[in-house]
This record gives C-alpha cells, sequence and structure tokens, in this order.
C-alpha cells in the first residue's frame, strides 16, 4: 500500500515540533508540498531545515504565524492561499486544579485549541470543495472522552474538536472533501516529558517516570508505554491520503488502547 500525495499541498498547524513536526515529516515522504507552522519566522526555518535534513528532496514552505489570532492567520493564509490538506494540530495543555481555572483561561484554551481550528477550516474548505477534493483533520486526544481531572479545561477543548470535525464534515457532504478528528492517546513529546514530571518525582529517570506515571495516571492504556509521535503521523497521513476516500465525519483513534470502548 503506497501512501501518495504528490502534488498535494499540506499546511500543518504547529508543526515545529512533536507531533505536528512527525505529522509533516510523514506527509513530506507521502511527497506533499508541506507548509510549517509556527509563531515566529526563527521557528519555522529551523524545523524547515530539520525536515529537509530527514526528507531531502521534501518541498517544504514557511507559514509562520500565530493561527489562534486574526493578524497570525492572515499572515498564514497569505504565505499559502490555497491548500489541499488541512491538519489542525495546534494546542495547548498544562495540568490545573479545576476550581483554579479562571475564565481568562477557559477562553484561552478554547481560542488555542477550538477557534483556531475553526478559522482555518472556515478559510480553506471553500476552495477544497469547489475543487472536489481535499481532506482536514482535527488532532484531539483521548482526553476529549477520558476527561481528566487535572486538566479539565484541556480535555472539554478536545470534545469540541470531536463536535466541531463532524459538523464540518457535514457541510463537506458529497463534496469530494473528508473531515475527520484523530483521538490522540498520551504521545512522548518534550512537552508531555514536562507534563510527566508535574505528576511523578522529578528525580526518576525519564524510563522510569514514563511507567510510574503511566502507572499512576494512564493505568487503562494497553500499551501501556507512552505513543511515539511517528505512530500518530501514520495514520494523519494515511486519512489525507486517496486511500482514506470513504472515512469521514469519523473519530478515529491511535490512542493504544487508552480509551475504554469497543467503538471507534
Amino acid at each position: 500500500m503506497r501512501l501518495d500525495l504528490s502534488g498535494k499541498t499540506a499546511l500543518v498547524t504547529g508543526s515545529t515540533q512533536g507531533i505536528g513536526f512527525a505529522i509533516a515529516t510523514g506527509l513530506a515522504r507521502a511527497g506533499a508540498r508541506v507548509a510549517l507552522n509556527g509563531r515566529g519566522e526563527a521557528g519555522v526555518t529551523s524545523a524547515i531545515d530539520r525536515l529537509r535534513g530527514e526528507v531531502p528532496d521534501a518541498e517544504v514552505v514557511a507559514a509562520a504565524g500565530d493561527v489562534s489570532t486574526d493578524d497570525g492567520t492572515a499572515r498564514v493564509l497569505e504565505a499559502v492561499p490555497e491548500i489541499d490538506v488541512l491538519v489542525n494540530n495546534l494546542g495547548i495543555f498544562g495540568s490545573q486544579s479545576p476550581l483554579d481555572i479562571t475564565d481568562d483561561e477557559w477562553r484561552r484554551y478554547f481560542e488555542v485549541n477550538v477557534l483556531a481550528a475553526v478559522r482555518l477550516t472556515r478559510a480553506y474548505l471553500p476552495g477544497m470543495t469547489n475543487r472536489g477534493w481535499g481532506r482536514i483533520q482535527y488532532i484531539a486526544s483521548d482526553s476529549a472522552i477520558v476527561i481528566p481531572a487535572e486538566m479539565i479545561h484541556y480535555g472539554v477543548s478536545k470534545t469540541a474538536l470531536l463536535g466541531v470535525s463532524r459538523g464540518f464534515a457535514k457541510t463537506a457532504a458529497g463534496t469530494g472533501v473528508t473531515v475527520n478528528s484523530v483521538i490522540a492517546g498520551p504521545t512522548h513529546t518534550g512537552g508531555v516529558e514536562d507534563f510527566v514530571y508535574e505528576l511523578v518525582d522529578k528525580d526518576l529517570p525519564w524510563d522510569e517516570a514514563q511507567r510510574e506515571f503511566m502507572r499512576l495516571h494512564r493505568p487503562q492504556s494497553l500499551l501501556q508505554r507512552l505513543i511515539e509521535p511517528e505512530e500518530i503521523a501514520n495514520l494523519v497521513v494515511y486519512l489525507a491520503s486517496p486511500l482514506a476516500s470513504a472515512t469521514t465525519g469519523a473519530a478515529v483513534r491511535v490512542d493504544g488502547g487508552y480509551v475504554d470502548s469497543i467503538v471507534p
């Protein structure tokens, strides 16, 4: 099975590191022209150099701009006015007592994790439907379904993405454009390492800290380890490909069996 995205242009938000960078790299390996996004020019330029180091023949463009703001979104739309694949990966997370989360913090999570994706979908979906082909994805989380007590603002924002995805899939019905969300499980990124050490002994070596985190805070994982970003990217690249033409309006899990359900 060959995933061929030659001739397609993809934008991955928040793609200078972590899951976003892995997704961008996977799309580039499949032949897509990839727009890397981050808030600053320097971070995007550095990520482009790293991606070209991994995929030497990749066609990569810079799309710097904070898409949680109108001005930043305008910069990105100017850099890549038309795309075939949109991966809404940008997101923030962190642990906080639910009773201490302020209204401003709730708003910030919705602005970054939800409205940024809505804004870009609204901008790019009409062009995709006019051309009769497109792929839109939202990187959600197991926290959308299993709301974590230590970060309910994050979990609820990801739950909202599931609704956003299903709603826009209905908007795109019959057009050749598919819209899906990807429910990612606990994943090994730099940011998650920091998060793990907020919850377990900071003096533990990483392998022990990871196991302790999964034992205490994510015991229902069937994988019993953190997922690597490339494992998330593999599913995203498939859903972006022509081979996934009959998958739309779905919430597809790559969660290591974390969500205790027989339904995808």
